[in-house]
């Protein structure tokens, strides 16, 4: 008796109304998937067409970057994909008289919507391999549309040419190894030359903590670093400061190159969940003011989880398309993804100013998504 109800059982798990709902959704949702970076592409392309002639970028590299811009458009566009797919299909079942017939049958709304549900899941999870994958992609376009100089040569094998904003760097901090920091006011790496400059190693209950501060310095690639025209502290705990000068000292202990320091240069969009939480330590350790790296490192986590919440909430909203049809439905997904990335970059700003903590800056659009789309779901007939 329980062998045979087993495969039944089964059966009823995944229904034919379950396949039917699932392939709409894909069908939609991997047409926008593409079809959003591309019209991304043509608008990126006519903005900047003349800026990468300008810089002589050959058309073969600038169709490549487009490639490697590929998995970061996706990443962004992947919310707005997975409610047009739910606002189109639901409101097609919804026209059509098919989630009316599936309610006659004894299936619920919610059941009926459960494979969208699913698939929103997995287009979460999508999100955050792909958000993963997207900031070498990123490093390697900026380097083949000439806006980057961390290789002398491109990709392509065409030769990188460098621009004064390529080549120096201001007001920086960058995490060496074994944690120690350097912070400098300015970096020129064709001269190999740093100005206001410190170097802090931080101690424990052992080691004292050790900072050298320089007007400057200057790099050759046999000796390393060069500092001159400063002062070296030893501080083996906070109400001892061993104050020592010098006119010139090589860190051997600062082994980065000019480029190196250089490379370090990069926005949250250039670096992994990790790095990214690498660097905000890194910075933290300096005093640096990290709320804003905070607010794009859970942003990381964020997005992926609106793909969820955007399934929830667009679901019971698209029951009521059969009043504008397909316009209304475009609408409808159209005014909800901008209004999100609306919050989305209020919320930056707010959390960067510290009116909230980040973490809740970052989530507080998933938040409002979030309850419009219980409301609509606890309210919505079944």
């Amino acid at each position: 008796m329980s062998a045979s109800a087993s495969p039944s059982r089964k059966r009823r798990l995944v229904r034919p109304l379950d396949r039917y709902v699932a392939l709409e959704f894909l069908r939609i949702f991997i047409v926008t998937s593409i079809g959003f970076p591309l019209l991304v592409f043509v608008v990126d392309l006519v903005d900047n067409l003349r800026k990468y002639t300008d810089r002589q970028v050959p058309a073969a590299d600038i169709a490549l970057s487009y490639w490697y811009f590929l998995p970061d458009t996706m990443y962004k566009v992947l919310p707005a994909a997975v409610l047009f797919a739910t606002v189109f299909t639901v409101g097609s079942l919804t026209r059509n008289a098919e989630l009316t017939a599936a309610k006659a049958s004894g299936m619920s709304f919610h059941r009926v919507v459960r494979p969208i549900f699913v698939l929103s899941i997995f287009a979460a999870l999508l999100a955050m391999v792909i958000g993963e994958l997207s900031p070498p992609s990123n490093s390697t376009r900026l380097e083949l549309l000439r806006e980057s100089c961390q290789t002398r040569t491109a990709p392509s094998g065409g030769m990188a040419i460098c621009n004064e904003s390529t080549i120096t760097r201001y007001n920086f901090v960058f995490g060496g190894e074994g944690g120690r920091v350097v912070r400098a006011t300015y970096l020129n790496v064709v001269e190999g030359r740093l100005q206001a400059v410190e170097t802090e190693v931080r101690g424990d209950s052992v080691t004292p903590s050790v900072l050298v501060a320089a007007e400057g310095g200057s790099w050759t690639p046999d000796s390393g670093w060069m500092l001159r025209s400063g002062h070296i502290h030893v501080l083996p705990d906070a109400s001892q400061n061993i104050v020592m000068a010098f006119d010139s000292l090589i860190d051997r202990r600062m082994v980065e190159t000019p480029t190196e320091l250089r490379a370090s240069d990069k926005t949250s969009d250039a670096m992994t969940y990790g790095q990214l939480a690498q660097f905000i330590r890194t910075l933290e350790r300096a005093g640096a003011d990290v709320r804003g790296l905070r607010v794009e490192l859970m942003l990381k986590v964020a997005i992926p989880v609106t793909c969820i919440l955007i399934a929830m909430f667009g679901a019971p909203l698209a029951t009521s398309t059969q009043r504008g049809g397909a316009a209304y439905g475009i609408g409808i997904s159209l005014g909800t993804t901008v209004i999100i990335l609306l919050l989305i970059q209020l919320t930056k700003a707010i959390g960067k100013s510290g009116v909230v903590t980040p973490e809740l800056a970052a989530w507080f659009p998933n938040l409002l998504v979030g309850t419009a789309a219980l409301v609509l779901l606890a309210r919505v007939r079944t």
